[in-house]
């Protein structure tokens, strides 16, 4: 298949998945499974370093939403520029009830929702306020390497009390590393090991 078919393929996809979700936000809610009415937080990923487009986008709209960064440091020419980026590259997390999702999917720079068979899947909920309520909290955090295997604990005190995730440690210090398993991607933030316990 030459490029140009793959795209138009790729075209004609895509309107008919906005058709059919336009489809199911016209319907009203009382004929809607429940789980299409329930707000809950889903991953949205975007096209390449669009997050914060999407996000001040998805502010416009008055949708609910999430977009953790941290601060890194990069060497220009001439001088050191400290820039705020994404800490889960190529995902903004969004509140909402699936009704509302073609409010999303019709921002330029989303490319869809995450999840399994063309539908959506919901994030668990304690995990992205866990995180939210860390970061505002001064919690810093960095990108790692998606990690399943290790010692895993859970935070029993601070911002982050209640998430699990991955004991690591490194030069002397103590890193628990946080996964999104429907996104496939880590973070990892330094820690006390007082503060953990095995989960």
């Amino acid at each position: 298949m030459r490029p140009i078919e793959k795209r138009n393929m790729a075209t004609r996809m895509m309107n008919m998945a906005k058709a059919a979700v336009e489809t199911a936000a016209t319907l009203n809610d009382a004929e809607l499974p429940a789980k299409y009415c329930e707000t809950l937080w889903y991953a949205a990923y975007t096209n390449a370093n669009r997050e914060k487009r999407v996000a001040q986008q998805l502010g416009q709209r008055s949708v609910e939403h999430f977009l953790p960064v941290y601060e890194s440091e990069r060497r220009w020419k001439d001088r050191r520029v400290r820039l705020q980026m994404p800490l889960f590259p190529g995902y903004v997390f969004v509140r909402m009830a699936l009704r509302e999702r073609v409010r999303v999917l019709q921002i330029p720079g989303v490319a869809r929702l995450v999840g399994f068979g063309g539908m959506p899947k919901a994030l668990p909920e304690e995990e992205i306020e866990a995180l939210r309520a860390g970061l505002a909290g001064g919690i810093r955090a960095k990108p790692h390497p998606f990690l399943t295997i290790g010692r895993r604990v859970r935070v029993k005190s601070g911002p982050l009390a209640g998430l699990q995730g991955i004991l690591t440690k490194r030069k002397n210090r103590v890193r628990l590393v946080v996964s999104v398993e429907l996104i496939q991607r880590s973070v990892a933030v330094e820690m006390d090991e007082a503060d953990v316990e095995p989960a």
